[in-house]
């Protein structure tokens, strides 16, 4: 056998040491409240500008909304690709599984009850009553 040795378990608080090269907290949480104001003030301009391509601002909002959702994750639930938020980046995917799963799930039973359910229309009513 191999003698491993660890400094620290999962979930120790990190030594002085690895805690002074850390940004502090607020420094964190200021840095994301910072990307994520302009990220805001961004979708905003783009919502209400004329500079760009009509079509394409569905698409600026996408991709802003996206961008906002990954400062959240990262400067303010500390979402990291360490091995200490393995659990909760399987957590998200799981509930980002579900969330598809629901919403194309309900896009599809409303589309096929919408064809099932539909008026016929008054050609094929005055077809039938005509004996």
């Amino acid at each position: 056998m191999t003698d491993v040795r660890y400094d620290r378990a999962p979930g120790d608080v990190p030594s002085e040491e690895v805690q002074a090269w850390a940004p502090s907290e607020a420094l964190v949480y200021s840095i994301g409240l910072l990307v994520a104001l302009v990220l805001t003030a961004t979708s905003f301009w783009v919502a209400n500008t004329s500079m760009l391509w009509p079509g394409g601002v569905g698409l600026g909002l996408a991709v802003l909304a996206i961008a906002q959702m990954g400062v959240h994750l990262v400067f303010f639930l500390h979402l990291t690709s360490g091995p200490d938020s393995t659990n909760n980046i399987l957590a998200l995917a799981f509930g980002l599984l579900i969330v598809f799963v629901v919403v194309v799930g309900t896009i599809w039973i409303v589309t096929d009850l919408n064809d099932n359910m539909l008026m016929p229309s008054s050609d094929a009513m005055n077809m039938r009553k005509q004996p």
